[in-house]
């Protein structure tokens, strides 16, 4: 979105207009809102892949209510294994019944909605050894996922826009140099985005290295399950989390586009659940003043069904 400038704004009328038009003042007032409104407007980021009951990722992006979509996950790969996807309920990539995703990847794109391919997840098994072992890694997801070419792509032949780094297990090493080898992919044509899910403890234990990069377009800070940053559902607290926006991340070094990650329901979390009024009320107005502002990202999009989350947030995102 590109802002309207003040100037344009308050350009005078004509003399001729001025005579003519006794609502000029009011429509200069509302353009200048609606500038306001524009400019700190966000989207809503969504996991899916985890339950095979949530729907297909058309019928995912065919609610329009999402802008991303982080297909979770890729959580084998590193350290000299071979790489494997899980998307639980939904298919088996053994049997190559995951190809058929590339139908759904193409319909979310169509509709302007990037989708990336999630590495890690809580349950995996990750790591990376060396330098070298990353560009491995980043060649791979080259080739399977994104702009290369390989005679076994797991989601099949459609072109993701980028890869998601959730990385809650193991070590800091390294995700620095995988992130530099896949930014380097975007000058072989087709921009390669980089997203991450830190947690909102600042900075990151094992991703803040490789958020210092710079390399990361969106990143979606998870406040939830963690208690130092995270709302109060007992005593309806919101100061840890707000402090750990203004004061850390927002006015950190990153240039990234911050987007508040939530739990989409009471039971997708263990704690940290915002219920939407609050959220709206409370805590959106005053994270939605930052330029850094993108958004909001939800776990799970089978959590945001069961709950509507994502319907009674939406308006003021």
């Amino acid at each position: 979105m590109v802002d309207t400038p003040l100037h344009t704004l308050f350009r005078q009328p004509s003399a001729k207009m001025a005579r003519t038009s006794k609502s000029t003042p009011l429509l200069i007032s509302l353009s200048v809102l609606l500038a306001l409104r524009t400019s700190c407007a966000g989207g809503i980021a969504i996991y899916w892949g985890q339950n095979g009951n949530e729907g297909t990722l058309t019928q995912t992006c065919n609610t329009r209510k999402y802008s991303y979509v982080n297909i979770a996950y890729l959580d084998k790969f590193g350290n000299g294994q071979t790489p494997e996807i899980n998307l639980a309920g939904h298919c088996n990539p053994a049997s190559n019944g995951c190809t058929s995703v590339s139908a759904g990847i193409r319909d979310c794109q169509s509709q302007g909605i990037k989708v990336m391919l999630s590495l890690g997840g809580a349950i995996g098994s990750y790591s990376l050894s060396s330098s070298a072992d990353a560009q491995n890694v980043a060649n791979y997801l080259w080739n399977n996922f994104l702009g290369g070419q390989s005679s076994s792509r797991p989601l099949g032949d459609a072109v993701l826009d980028g890869i998601d780094f959730d990385i809650v297990v193991g070590s800091n090493q390294y995700w620095n140099d995988l992130a530099q080898a896949l930014s380097g992919f975007s000058q072989r044509g087709k921009k390669v985005y980089l997203t991450a899910a830190p947690q909102c403890p600042f900075p990151d234990r094992l991703l803040g290295t490789a958020l210092n990069t710079g390399l990361f377009d969106y990143v979606w800070v998870q406040f939830f399950n963690n208690p130092p940053c995270q709302y109060n559902t007992t005593s309806g607290n919101i100061n840890n989390l707000l402090d750990s926006w203004n004061q850390k991340w927002t006015a950190s070094s990153i240039n990234s586009k911050i987007f508040l990650g939530l739990a989409a329901s009471s039971e997708a979390a263990g704690s940290g659940f915002i219920p939407a009024d609050v959220l709206t009320s409370q805590i959106l107005p005053m994270i939605k003043r930052t330029s850094k502002y993108g958004g909001v990202m939800l776990w799970s999009k089978y959590y945001d069904d069961q709950s509507g989350y994502s319907s009674a947030i939406k308006s003021s995102v």
